[in-house]
C-alpha cells in the first residue's frame, strides 16, 4: 500500500470548500482563531517551541504521539486527509511508513512551522489543525482528544482555550 497519496484535483477544492465553509477558515497572520472547530476542543500555545534553541527531541517526540494518537482511533486501512494550506495535499494512512524529506520532516509537517498543517478525519469527525501565526494545535472531536490524552506530547503543556 502506498502513503502519502495527493489529492485530485476535485478532491482538493470539495475538501478545502469544506474547510472554509465548515470551520469559517479565515486565514490571517493576526486575527484568531482563523476557524471555528466543532466542540469538544482543545487549543494548546505551542508559542515557546518556535524559537531557534528548542531540543529536537521534542518536535520528534509530537511527531510520535500524533502517530500513536491517529493509529488508535483509525482502522488498519484508512486513510485521512494530510492538508497545506495553498499547496498539495494527501491521503495518508498513519500505520504506512511516513517518509521524511531532506529536513527531516513528514511531507506535510505535524508542526506549523511555517504554514497550516491539518490532519482531519475522512468524515470530518476529528482534527488536528497547526496555526503557525497564533503559533498553536488545535484538536477536536472527542475520539482524537482523548488519543492525545493518552499519548500526550511534551509540547502540549500550555492550553489556550478549549470546550
Amino acid at each position: 500500500m502506498e502513503n502519502w497519496i495527493p489529492f485530485s484535483h476535485q478532491e482538493y477544492d470539495q475538501i478545502w470548500d469544506r474547510i472554509y465553509r465548515d470551520f469559517k477558515f479565515k486565514p490571517s497572520t493576526s486575527i484568531f482563531p482563523s476557524f471555528q472547530v466543532p466542540h469538544p476542543f482543545i487549543t494548546y500555545d505551542i508559542s515557546d517551541y518556535l524559537r531557534d534553541s528548542i531540543d529536537l527531541d521534542t518536535y520528534d517526540d509530537l511527531e510520535e504521539q500524533a502517530l500513536d494518537a491517529f493509529k488508535e482511533i483509525t482502522s488498519v486501512d484508512e486513510y485521512i486527509l494530510a492538508l497545506d494550506w495553498q499547496h498539495e495535499s494527501y491521503w495518508v494512512n498513519p500505520r504506512l511508513e511516513f517518509e521524511k524529506d531532506e529536513f527531516g520532516e513528514w511531507t506535510i509537517p505535524i508542526f506549523p512551522n511555517g504554514d497550516y498543517y491539518f490532519f482531519i478525519q475522512k468524515n470530518f469527525k476529528w482534527g488536528y489543525l497547526g496555526h503557525p501565526w497564533e503559533k498553536s494545535i488545535t484538536i477536536f472531536g472527542e475520539e482524537l482528544i482523548n488519543a492525545f490524552d493518552e499519548h500526550k506530547p511534551r509540547m502540549f503543556s500550555k492550553i489556550l482555550r478549549q470546550s
